[in-house]
């Protein structure tokens, strides 16, 4: 939820959104991030310079979560 919470507000690479969730592992946000791409809520831009980036946004279909877990993350 933090993810697409973050991500709702502008583009971000794997390091800003790792900075932003607190306590998160790279692995665990490397995990989420590949589950929220499989089912369509964020995509994934890799741009072929050296060294690598990669930017996450959300698409449509997640964007359209931005009530419900706005909602959510400020009720935790």
């Amino acid at each position: 939820l933090l993810a697409i919470a973050h991500l709702e507000r502008r583009t971000l690479r794997f390091s800003e959104l790792r900075r932003l969730i607190d306590g998160i592992s790279q692995r665990m946000l490397t995990v989420t991030l590949r589950q929220l791409e499989r089912d369509g809520l964020v995509r994934r831009t890799v741009y072929p310079v050296v060294p690598p980036r990669v930017e996450y946004e959300l698409t449509p279909m997640g964007a359209t979560l931005h009530t419900t877990i706005r909602t959510l993350v400020d009720w935790t």
